[in-house]
């Protein structure tokens, strides 16, 4: 019987350097959730170490540092949820280049109906306060869903191309906003206002809040439900689909129906948060911003892959990387090459998966 040799230390050593350089290798090819994760920590990283530690203490740094990150999320939770809704239009093989304008309509319409002056249109027949508000959530609400809707509709059964459809949409809206909102002034309830400025504790972090439960929310949609299972199908291989029973166009209409509603829900936060809205430059690149958080969260453009937590990774990427672009005194201008260029990086490495 021939004796059991045991490793010797060097040899568990390299075996050990083997098997993690080989976990980490294949996770990283195999997992586009790991690969992000990991370029996010590399990010974070960056901002703390850009933040700096020159400070008394470690509680002084620790608020600094947390109120940084508040700052960033805050900033950056209404192109997060778009990013969220797109990343949906995307997994079904189309694109939605309106939100931007869809949310000034959005915005524009809550601004009317809540305005306490003579052309506010919930005070003009006597509903004002609370149940103003209420409403006027539920009215905005259904007017872009109704706006997504109505895109989907001209895609599904005018059977125009989503690019031409969106782009279309983009245009109408933002040029009727800025056409009847002409020398407006607004003047919007303080307590509506409450809906982005609450503090929980000493923070404002309602915006966040509510990123975080719609990412929830959308996250179990697309891993647990039949509609999510139809969103992949149709984006996968539409005639396959249908052929399996999958009604492909009412699929369609109802993700882009979310995406209007997601962006009405941006329109919220938005006007919420500043109690105004410059509607001849708000939402304006959002479109480029949400298609960047889902495509760097590795969002197949070309439809039947997406993932909810990806998106909101790789919208974590794209604020950090503009904070870091200010911090450094980069021209706003150039901020947005960089954007183009992870864009382009995140869609070869995707097409190298694909090949390989």
């Amino acid at each position: 019987m021939k004796p059991i040799l045991k490793p010797t230390i060097e040899q568990k050593t390299e075996m050990g350097k083997t098997t993690f350089l080989g976990w980490f290798k294949n996770k990283w090819s195999k997992d586009p959730l790991f690969s992000i994760l990991i370029a996010l920590m590399i990010m974070v990283v960056l901002q703390t170490i850009t933040l700096g530690f020159d400070y008394g203490s470690f509680g002084e740094w620790l608020q600094a540092w947390t109120n940084n990150w508040i700052n960033i999320l805050r900033n950056n939770a209404g192109v997060g949820i778009v990013a969220l809704g797109m990343t949906l239009v995307i997994m079904t093989g189309g694109i939605d280049l309106s939100v931007g304008s869809t949310l000034v309509i959005t915005g524009a319409f809550a601004m009317y109906l809540l305005d306490t002056g003579a052309q506010g249109i919930l005070g003009s027949v006597g509903i004002t306060g609370i149940p103003a508000i209420l409403l006027t959530i539920v009215l905005v609400l259904g007017f872009g869903y109704l706006l997504g809707a109505l895109i989907g509709v001209s895609i599904t059964k005018g059977m125009v191309p989503p690019f031409i459809a969106t782009l279309g949409a983009m245009m109408i809206f933002r040029s009727v906003t800025q056409h009847f909102t002409q020398g407006y002034n607004t003047s919007v309830p303080a307590e509506f206002l409450q809906i982005s400025s609450f503090k929980i504790g000493s923070f404002m972090i309602m915006p966040i809040v509510y990123w975080i439960i719609i990412a929830i929310i959308l996250y179990y949609v697309s891993k647990r439900t039949t509609f999510g299972r139809q969103i992949i199908a149709v984006g996968s291989n539409e005639k396959a689909a249908k052929l399996s029973g999958v009604k492909v166009e009412k699929v369609k209409l109802r993700v882009y129906a979310l995406m209007g509603l997601l962006v009405s829900v941006a329109a919220i936060i938005q006007v919420s948060r500043i109690g105004s809205m410059d509607f001849s430059n708000a939402g304006r690149g959002m479109e480029m911003d949400a298609i960047a958080a889902a495509v760097v969260g590795g969002t197949n453009m070309l439809g039947g892959r997406g993932f909810i937590l990806g998106t909101v990774y790789g919208m974590l990427i794209i604020a950090v990387m503009n904070n870091l672009l200010n911090l450094f005194g980069v021209p706003p201008f150039l901020r947005e090459a960089f954007k183009g260029v992870i864009v382009i990086v995140a869609v070869l490495l995707q097409r190298k998966e694909k090949t390989a």
